[in-house]
């Protein structure tokens, strides 16, 4: 069973730091990209960041870019987003997603992403 379990979500307080985590289970990250997105209330999910298989290739979309960084640890079969200098407007549920795409030298947050985890909760106070 291909499984993503994300951890990591908390409260926090604006200018503060999050890290966190998407552990897959039952395929390996070596062959899929990863996704981070993100829905606020009322809001539309949006996409935050993505790495390619190796981790060679990531992405940001602008409200994070320069804030967010994307890695992967191979061994660990997990990849993980650090937010720093977060704001209260990243408040959201954050979502990690995967991708088989093991020959593509980019990753795309607009392409169709087949395995979703359960999402983690941050909050950023003001």
């Amino acid at each position: 069973q291909l499984q993503l379990v994300e951890s990591g979500g908390g409260l926090v307080q604006a200018g503060g730091s999050l890290r966190l985590s998407c552990e897959a289970s039952g395929f390996s990250l070596t062959s899929h990209a990863i996704g981070w997105f993100r829905q606020a209330p009322g809001k539309a999910r949006e996409g935050v960041s993505c790495v390619q298989t190796w981790g060679t290739n990531a992405k940001y979309e602008d409200p994070v870019k320069g804030r967010f960084t994307i890695s992967r640890d191979t061994a660990k079969n997990t990849v993980y987003l650090q937010m720093d200098s977060l704001k209260p407007e990243d408040t959201a549920i954050y979502y990690c997603a995967a991708r088989y795409e093991p020959t593509v030298a980019e990753c795309d947050l607009l392409r169709k992403y087949t395995v979703w985890g359960q999402g983690t909760q941050v909050t950023v106070s003001s």
